[in-house]
């Protein structure tokens, strides 16, 4: 039975309450998700997705956003993550020093949270703390993912606009075109455009997300900013509203709606296997001397 002062509670933004939660999701401790079943379509929020590589500068963009909507009354909770060790699971998250300043804030929830493994720039979690989010008093979530490159698609399943940063001086250009980083991003940025080249990297940008403006009859804007600076952020804040406001097209909704869906059916289907249960097995195998991986999976 859901505690209904805790729902209450979650309603009215208690940042305790919320990171309880949160924590309990993480676990899978029994009565998370009755409480996310108690999450109505009213309590739907706009999530903006922050992606690209690593060194691009997303969370000094993210701190300079978070400050434009704070400075507009607005309430907003973020979702930082960051890699995690494929040995020991943890993280250094690192956003908790780029993002201090707002951690006091009464407008601004931040949660930091390690991939656990995750290929795809995001916490295995992250759809049921974002639904959790969205039952609190906040305007926008913010989610920031981890710069994985080109593995990094797995927030067009989440986000309801996607912000790619990416940097001149680095081959993001070419990047850009073979990771598939294309075909998630509603906006491109342009970071630490005060950099030499930054306006030929922009308007090969340009040159290049062309076609898929003439084939999907969308145009993908890029945005100059220098985050550091807090230059271009304004602009970066309209289009983004631009963006939230325009439907997206019935192809992609459903293509988001399914994706959100495939993540929490195979979660379901996995949840009775473990990875250290997993890892007994092949240390076992491993000391008999006679480990084949293939036929190893076989009984799974």
């Amino acid at each position: 039975m859901v505690d209904e002062s805790l729902l209450q509670r979650i309603r009215s933004g208690d940042s305790r309450s919320i990171a309880r939660v949160i924590s309990m999701i993480e676990n899978e401790a029994p009565g998370f998700e009755e409480i996310l079943e108690r999450a109505g379509t009213s309590d739907r929020r706009q999530i903006i997705g922050i992606t690209g590589p690593p060194g691009a500068g997303k969370s000094t963009l993210v701190d300079g956003l978070i400050g434009t909507l704070v400075g507009q009354g607005k309430k907003i909770a973020v979702l930082c993550v960051d890699p995690s060790s494929p040995f020991h699971q943890g993280a250094l998250l690192g956003d908790r020093i780029r993002l201090n300043r707002w951690y006091n804030s009464p407008d601004v929830f931040i949660r930091s949270l390690a991939t656990r493994g995750s290929m795809g720039g995001l916490h295995p979690s992250i759809l049921e703390i974002a639904t959790l989010l969205c039952m609190g008093p906040f305007d926008h979530i913010i989610v920031e993912t981890v710069g994985v490159g080109q593995s990094e698609v797995e927030i067009a399943g989440l986000a309801d606009v996607t912000v790619v940063v990416l940097v001149p001086e680095a081959g993001d250009d070419i990047q850009a075109m073979k990771s598939g980083l294309m075909e998630v991003a509603d906006i491109f940025v342009v970071n630490k455009s005060d950099r030499p080249d930054a306006d030929l990297f922009a308007h090969n940008l340009r040159l290049m997300i062309g076609p898929a403006y003439h084939h999907e009859k969308r145009e993908i804007p890029v945005i100059k900013t220098v985050a550091s600076a807090y230059q271009g952020l304004d602009a970066l804040w309209l289009e983004i509203q631009k963006q939230l406001g325009n439907k997206k097209l019935p192809d992609r909704q459903l293509l988001l709606l399914t994706e959100r869906a495939w993540h929490l059916i195979q979660k379901k289907r996995m949840r009775d296997l473990s990875r250290e249960a997993l890892m007994g097995s092949i240390r076992e195998a491993l000391n008999h001397g006679r480990f084949n991986l293939y036929s190893f999976i076989k009984s799974y």
